[in-house]
């Protein structure tokens, strides 16, 4: 797990995800499995070589950082999204999620996912949309993993297009109305945010709660204008009500101003440290972590793309903040609460994982 075992009490530790792309969880051998069953070359002439392809440091961002020769991050996402073409492929790469979610006692999830990247490809929404609609059933009924989905808006797609997309997704919505399917309940934004402010979606976020639906939106770590981007998200978007949730959000740190409104207005930030210890130092990321908390700025800890950021995944994420963050047993306690609160998981659900960490950390003190 990248240098670092995983302590038996965050294993025991009931979690809950709420930044995770469900496409950045294709395992290799899934991917593997589905190119050869949709008939979809791969550049890799063997398995090996695909798995080694992982091993590669990214370019993070080629138009900040210049064209190095490495693929960025995003190019090699949506290259093995390729291999996604039917429902049961869409419902397979969920279900081995859940699975893996179940065995690091994941209880509740709430994945992000889009259409843009599929249905250029000639993919039908119905694929996508019934495929993640019959894990979202299965995951629950089979493996005790509950979920609701987040619709993402990809970001350096033409806002138009976003906006059909959504359109067209809406019969999946859990709409206020009752009449949808109830596959996802809130709306976000993905990929490249360069030069793209939230504020250009705003017909969407409208949207999204005209119906009923939650709100949350990507601030990449470090990314160019990332602080604008958060005061948007926080002031302006909604019609000035603001995102229910931040993704990343990890440079707050650098505004007094969006330290104190995030928590005036109790907006929740979720990190994914591994996700940013690939291209920072354990000594300049963690004290940062460490000053949001210190600062009372409420956050939750999540895997991001695991199996394209070297197999971490939320254990893995939860290991590295308790272990470089210096918290103690309690504040991994509060960090599950922390996600448990910020989630959109109704009631019930809420009370049944606060119970079993309630138990769990009874236990650690009794030892």
């Amino acid at each position: 797990m990248n240098g670092l075992e995983i302590d038996p009490f965050i294993a025991t530790l009931p979690k809950v995800e709420l930044h995770v792309h469900i496409e950045g969880t294709l395992t290799p051998a899934l991917r593997w499995k589905l190119a050869h069953r949709n008939n979809v070359p791969l550049r890799y002439p063997t398995y090996e070589a695909l798995l080694d392809s992982y091993k590669v440091t990214y370019n993070h961002r080629r138009e900040l950082n210049g064209d190095n020769g490495a693929p960025t991050f995003l190019e090699t996402y949506y290259e093995g999204c390729r291999v996604l073409c039917t429902e049961d492929d869409f419902y397979e790469l969920a279900m081995s999620y859940f699975e893996k979610a179940r065995s690091m006692n994941v209880r509740y999830v709430e994945p992000f996912f889009d259409t843009q990247a599929h249905t250029p490809r000639g993919i039908p929404i119905e694929a996508i949309m019934n495929g993640f609609l019959r894990a979202q059933h299965d995951g629950e009924k089979q493996l005790g993993v509950e979920s609701n989905w987040i619709f993402c808006l990809l970001r350096d797609h033409p806002v138009e297009e976003g906006l059909e997309a959504l359109r067209a997704a809406l019969p999946w919505a859990r709409t206020k109305d009752g009449k949808g399917k109830g596959l996802f309940h809130a709306v976000g934004l993905a990929s490249n945010e360069y030069d793209r402010p939230p504020g250009l979606f705003e017909e969407g976020f409208r949207l999204a709660k005209e119906i009923g639906l939650h709100v949350t939106m990507h601030c990449d770590v470090d990314q160019k204008d990332v602080v604008e981007h958060m005061r948007e998200g926080v002031f302006d978007v909604c019609a000035g009500a603001g995102a229910d949730r931040i993704d990343h959000g990890l440079n707050a740190i650098d505004s007094p101003k969006l330290i104190s409104e995030l928590k005036a207005r109790n907006i929740g930030l979720t990190l994914c440290p591994h996700a940013y210890h690939r291209r920072q130092a354990t000594e300049v990321l963690f004290p940062k972590i460490r000053k949001l908390w210190d600062e009372g700025v409420r956050f939750c800890i999540n895997s991001d793309d695991p199996t394209y950021m070297h197999d971490v995944w939320i254990d893995g994420n939860m290991m590295k903040a308790y272990r470089y963050c210096g918290f103690t047993k309690s504040d991994m306690g509060k960090l599950v609460r922390n996600a448990v609160e910020m989630s959109w998981a109704d009631e019930d659900t809420k009370r049944k994982i606060l119970g079993e960490l309630k138990s769990v950390l009874a236990a650690e003190n009794n030892q």
